[in-house]
């Protein structure tokens, strides 16, 4: 009786230690491209005249105060009703705007950002918003976009950043907001790849710096999954969970698989020009975190977020995102593109 007891008591140790070397936590990663979100304030330095209460669209504090009340809506609606671990955003005008949305609108949710001001001319940034009680911050830079013609656009901001409760990597978020396509595709296309080999250089920079050791590039990127700028200059492979490429070399932990690519195979987009559905906006991951010893890709979980009252109920942009803004009609929505998101899981150690 007593060596049963025993035997039960050893088991019983075994598999407690068995269940507690793989739990996990589940980590919701996201990107939205907020708008034109910016204050009511004139900032001489950038061009901010057209959302001003003076200017013709007569951007007053009522109408700042709804978009940041529908854009905390749309936040809150992902992950359950619990915001996104992490969130990249793009078009806000500066940290005031990151403060009333993250400090007041999401206050309950415990967000710290990173931001910087770019050198756009319009004064757009991209920040990243992320939960401090998950995420510690190592490190944090801008790199410059330096375009052929000279003109003056975002820079890529990079955050590196520890997982608290599984500090075994240093991961690299570069949140990008590539230039347009108002040119033409094809003749804007230079600025784009000119981003691209941006990003490029700074990945290639921490890997040779030790300073990351896996990597998440998001934005809205004004291209698709299988345009130049990602497939060839950056070099981030159009991938679904039943086709990712063999692990052949230790080197291919880093390499960037662009799970984007899913949904956009079935006819999706996060953005409608026309009558064509647009994956501008994406979320690329290197592969130690689809398949790493410590973090894995949900596989299906990238997906476009549509909560139903971001969508277009009727009219001729039924099923797109609710702008702000139709043209110069005030709308009273949320943004023109929809945000992206996806899922891995981390050991807990």
């Amino acid at each position: 009786m007593k060596k049963t007891i025993l035997l039960l008591l050893l088991c019983g140790i075994f598999f407690t230690a068995g269940a507690q070397s793989t739990k996990q936590d589940t980590l919701s990663i996201a990107f939205w491209n907020l708008e034109n979100l910016f204050d009511t304030k004139d900032d001489p330095k950038i061009n901010d005249q057209e959302f001003l209460p003076e200017s013709e669209r007569k951007w007053d504090n009522d109408k700042f105060n709804k978009k940041l009340l529908n854009q905390s809506a749309v936040i809150r609606s992902m992950n359950f009703g619990r915001g996104p671990d992490l969130l990249g955003v793009c078009e806000v005008e500066n940290a005031y705007v990151l403060r009333k949305l993250s400090d007041e609108k999401l206050a309950d949710l415990q967000y710290q950002f990173v931001h910087f001001d770019s050198p756009d001319e319009r004064g757009i940034d991209v920040a990243l918003l992320f939960r401090g009680s998950k995420f510690k911050v190592l490190d944090k830079e801008t790199f410059p976009v330096l375009l052929p013609d000279g003109y003056k656009t975002r820079d890529i901001l990079m955050v590196i950043l520890e997982v608290k409760k599984n500090p075994t990597e240093k991961i690299a978020i570069l949140v990008n907001h590539w230039p347009s396509r108002r040119q033409g595709q094809a003749e804007s296309e230079i600025n784009r790849v000119t981003a691209a080999a941006t990003a490029s250089l700074a990945i290639a920079k921490m890997k040779e710096n030790g300073m990351a050791t896996q990597f998440i590039i998001m934005g809205d990127f004004n291209d698709e999954p299988l345009n130049t700028s990602i497939i060839s200059t950056l070099g981030a492979k159009p991938v679904t969970c039943d086709s990712l490429p063999a692990l052949t070399t230790e080197a291919a932990k880093t390499e960037l698989l662009n799970f984007s690519y899913e949904p956009k195979s079935r006819g999706e987009g996060s953005y409608k020009y026309r009558d064509d559905w647009n994956m501008l906006d994406q979320i690329i991951i290197s592969r130690g975190l689809v398949l790493g010893e410590n973090f894995q890709y949900v596989c299906g979980s990238f997906e476009v977020v549509k909560p139903y009252f971001l969508v277009q109920k009727d009219g001729r942009y039924a099923g797109t995102a609710l702008p702000t803004f139709g043209g110069r009609n005030y709308l009273g929505g949320y943004s023109d593109h929809f945000p992206v998101m996806l899922k891995i899981t981390s050991k807990i150690r």
